[in-house]
Order: C-alpha cells, then structure tokens, then sequence
C-alpha cells in the first residue's frame, strides 16, 4: 500500500485538496496522510483543524509553525524542520502540496532533498506579488504536476518541465462547488447568524510586497464597504506579513448591524454563501475563480489576483476608496459568461487515475530539465 502525504497550511488549501484526500483515503492501494499546520491552528483564525477533523480522515497529524507575525522566511525554516521529522517517520511515497504558500514551499523542498516523489496541485498559474515566486519556485521542486488548465500547463513546459509529469484535472474544489451535499442558504445563515438577506461576501489579504502601504490599503478597503451602505459577511484574511493592518480596521465594523465578521467559515457553508451573495469584494482567489463559475460578479481591488483576474464578471480596481464607490456603480453591466476555464468538476477522478496508473510512479526522481524547441 503506498503511502500518500497532503500537506494543508490553511482554511483555502484544504478546500482546494479535499476532494483529493476523500479520493486517496478510499481506495484499498492507498493509504492517506494529513500533515496539518498553519493557519489551521490558530485560534484568532478560527482553529479550522476542527474542519480537517470533522471530515474523519484517519491519519492526521499536527505541527505548530506559528512564529508572531515573523519574516516568512522563518515560517519557512520552522516548517521545514517540522515536516521533515514527520516523513521520516511516515516514509511517504509520494507529498502532494498545494498553490503558493511557504508550508508548500517547506514540503516541496523536504520532499525533493530526501528523494521522495513530491506532486503540485495548480502549479503554472499566474498572480503576482510573492505569490508567484513562490508557485513558481514550488514547481521546480515537485516531480509531478496536476494543473487546472492548460494554459498552466503550457507555463510549466516553458519552465522546463518535461511533459510525462504534467496532468490536467481542473481545480479540485470545483468537484465541490458542483456537489449535492452543499447545506442550503438557510441552514447556513442559521448557523452563522445572518440575519439580512441580500449581502455581500468580502475578504482582504495581505500583499506583502506592498507592506509599507498595507496599513492604508486596508483602511480603505474598509472605508468603501461602510460608505457602500450594504451588507457584508466578511471574513478574516490569512495569517500572511501585514494581516494585522486589515484585523486593526475591521475593528471599525464592530457593532455595525451591516457587517458579519467571521475568522473563518466552513468551506461548503462559504461556498453556499457565495453562490447566494449579490457579488464579492476583496483581493481573495475567490473572486477569480469560484465566483465566475457561479455567475457572482466580483470587485476585484488592487494587484494580488490581477493576473488571473480576466472573467468578464470582474470589474477590476485600485484599492481607493473613491474608487472602490466607483466600482459598485459597474455592478449592473457586468455581463454574464459561461466558464469552464478551471475544470468540470472531475479532478478527484483525474487524480486517482492518474496515481493509479504506471507513469506516476515511474516519473524519475532525478529532476530533468526540457529545452524549448
């Protein structure tokens, strides 16, 4: 039985691998492992471990690599240190990370250094800031590749990386945004306590790249969305350099009946919210890529997601108030489109064949490189 290792750092991550791990930890040749950190053990963002145990997922195993707020850099080396105690305990055959995150970076670099197999979910994608070169420098790490698209793909083969090892499934958690098993508005309202009907979903991260100007942004952001005079289920960014700018500024919303702010919400309860908001606003990998596909217009603010942000549903714009005001204006126009870009909502299939065939596990782990013709 092969043993299969996912990686999640946080509350996004594991929305976007979890079909995958319910694939692997079906299946008789497999044997999952969840390696869980991050921003899942933090209980200012909402302890979302309590997620990745509610799913009943049979090995799970937990490291704290919290460091204050510290350089990313250090985050890096803790997690590095911690994750590569655990392998050699757990002799993997194979590390799926995902995206562009350090924890990725950390098990991307654990998993090449000590010769086991290390796969990439939605590598050769493009974004900007940090983000980026993090992703990019992930892929160079990782021996396989599950991309969402094709235009991702061809990135990778630009890259260098030899064909054999690219697979496109689509983005995993379409397999969820798709399923009968999403709770209704209802329910979820319930749960959460909203009490208006119409509103709208808005997140803000961090861009640490533009850290001196953090601070500002954030009080901006915030400032359009009371001067909006809507409703707003906002939700706390990621742990990233700079996320106490934007908790410092939702400090304003306190106590204004317009606003629900949460550390974190569910996956499929946040998935059931955004298909039933009147749009979303922030700089979230949400807005560019779950809420096209179901039809939600976005307000996408400042650089982070620009690179993927090309929907026709989008209405991008710099993170000024004025602006922002603007933008709402431009909300009746956007036109609808139908969306397709990232999958049809069978990557666990597309993965689980994928391991389950030969090539995989042939793939050298001697990393070559593919030059362009």
């Amino acid at each position: 039985m092969r043993k299969i290792v996912f990686l999640t750092g946080t509350r996004a991550d594991f929305g976007k691998i979890k079909a995958l791990i319910q694939s692997v930890e079906n299946h008789k040749d497999f044997e999952a492992y969840i390696f869980v950190t991050g921003m899942h053990l933090l209980q200012e963002y909402g302890y979302t471990l309590i997620e990745v145990e509610r799913c009943g997922f049979k090995n799970i195993s937990t490291f704290h690599n919290h460091t204050d707020e510290a350089t990313m850099d250090l985050t890096l080396a803790k997690t590095i240190n911690g994750f590569s105690e655990y392998i050699k305990d757990i002799q993997p055959d194979l590390i799926v990370v995902h995206g562009d995150r350090v924890e990725a970076l950390a098990g991307a670099i654990v998993g090449s250094l000590n010769n086991i197999l290390v796969a990439h979910i939605e590598g050769g994608e493009l974004s900007g800031t940090i983000d980026e070169l993090i992703r990019h420098s992930v892929s160079k790490l990782s021996h396989i590749h599950y991309t969402s698209n094709k235009e991702a793909k061809k990135r990778l083969l630009q890259m260098g990386e030899i064909e054999p090892s690219i697979f496109v499934i689509g983005s995993p958690d379409v397999d969820i945004m798709f399923s009968n098993k999403l709770p209704d508005l209802d329910e979820v309202k319930q749960y959460y306590q909203i009490e208006f009907d119409a509103y709208a979903v808005a997140m803000y991260h961090p861009v640490t790249t533009e850290i001196d100007t953090l601070k500002d942004r954030a009080n901006q952001f915030v400032d359009a969305l009371i001067k909006s005079g809507k409703n707003y289920v906002v939700i706390y960014p990621n742990n990233d350099l700079g996320s106490k700018h934007i908790l410092n500024a939702y400090e304003k919303l306190l106590d204004n009946d317009r606003f629900k702010v949460f550390p974190s919400i569910r996956f499929e309860y946040f998935l059931t919210l955004l298909k039933k908001s009147d749009f979303i606003i922030g700089n979230s990998s949400a807005g560019v890529r779950e809420a096209p596909y179901y039809g939600i217009p976005t307000i996408n603010i400042g650089n982070r997601q620009l690179n993927r942000a090309s929907a026709s549903k989008i209405i991008n714009v710099p993170c000024e108030t004025a602006l922002i005001l603007n933008a709402f204006d431009k909300l009746s126009t956007v036109t609808s489109e139908s969306v397709g870009t990232f999958g049809k909502g069978d990557s666990a299939k597309l993965f689980l064949d994928s391991l389950e065939s030969s090539g995989v596990w042939s793939i050298n782990h001697q990393k070559q490189f593919k030059d362009a013709l």
